[in-house]
């Protein structure tokens, strides 16, 4: 069996912050910023959202797309490093405003990688016949653990959501590869929640370019697959310059790898399925594509996936 991907959804904040909001914040400029990050905005939730309600909101989306409803989701993993509270899991708050009383609820805490761990975990137990429909998602709100007078970090994050519905149906267990690297886990961390995130740009730069190609190319040796093969690779929004060393090492052009970075910023373990469900509401994703997904972040971790559409 594996889970089929029927349904995607995604929330954003309304409020944002664009790079000449930060100049009143640090020292920087909105022509600084886009040429190390391509970033030009970030969204940023209001006092009344929640890591928990923007979650809600694009599952809500979600099921809508995938047509159908709550109560027949037996199974919510959720990727976040941004909780609301420690207990109960932000999984079980989503089941909660949902209504999805059959689902096992719980999180996951992988940071920028959450969301691809997520979903295989979410395959494996569609695989092993222990859930038939499941709802995956990565939410952040990581303006509250960024310190808004760092540079290095403040004009990088933002919050939102992002869903995905997988259903069980006969086929093959789709490819995956991951890796994780603790030796290397101070490179990007954060201490608690009273804490901001920390991060060494240059040494997660040079990780993300060596590693996430390898782990590409690992995983479409696996298939007997070339990279020209593969019809679109969707991820990690951490950095346009990331994106675009990861496509010249596979020897690929950039219009294979769509970005909303420009708009969203670095949205953590919602990057992925925030692309995913605007390439998919867009008309852009058709059947019978091939499509990987690579994330990469703090841990040190990182992973590659196939989906065929």
């Amino acid at each position: 069996m594996v889970g089929r991907v029927t349904g995607t959804g995604s929330y954003v904040p309304e409020n944002y912050y664009d790079n000449y909001d930060l100049e009143k914040f640090v020292d920087t400029s909105d022509s600084w910023i886009r040429e190390r990050t391509g970033i030009a905005r970030r969204h940023i939730i209001s006092e009344e959202e929640t890591t928990v309600t923007m979650a809600w909101k694009a599952s809500e989306r979600a099921l809508e797309d995938a047509k159908i409803h709550a109560e027949e989701i037996d199974l919510i993993i959720v990727a976040t490093i941004s909780s609301n509270v420690v207990l109960p899991c932000t999984a079980c708050e989503v089941q909660k405003k949902l209504g999805a009383k059959h689902a096992v609820c719980f999180d996951l805490n992988a940071a920028c990688t959450g969301f691809l761990f997520a979903y295989n975990t979410a395959q494996t137990y569609i695989a092993a016949g222990l859930a038939k429909c499941a709802l995956v998602i990565g939410t952040e709100s990581l303006s509250k653990l960024v310190d808004w007078t760092d540079r290095s970090t403040c004009i990088l994050f933002g919050d939102g959501a992002g869903a995905a519905i997988l259903q069980a149906e006969e086929g093959d267990f789709p490819s995956m590869v991951f890796h994780s690297n603790g030796a290397q886990g101070e490179a990007l961390s954060c201490g608690s929640r009273a804490d901001y995130i920390h991060m060494d740009g240059q040494a997660v730069f040079k990780f993300a370019v060596r590693q996430v190609p390898l782990c590409i190319s690992e995983l479409l040796e696996k298939e007997g697959l070339a990279p020209e093969d593969i019809d679109y690779f969707i991820l990690h929004q951490a950095n346009q310059r990331i994106v675009e060393a990861v496509a010249r090492r596979l020897g690929l052009t950039v219009e294979k790898f769509p970005m909303n970075l420009q708009e969203y910023g670095n949205t953590s373990s919602a990057s992925i399925p925030i692309l995913l469900a605007e390439l998919k509401q867009s008309g852009v994703l058709k059947k019978g594509q091939k499509i990987v997904l690579a994330g990469f972040g703090a841990g040190l971790s990182w992973g590659a996936t196939l989906i065929e559409w």
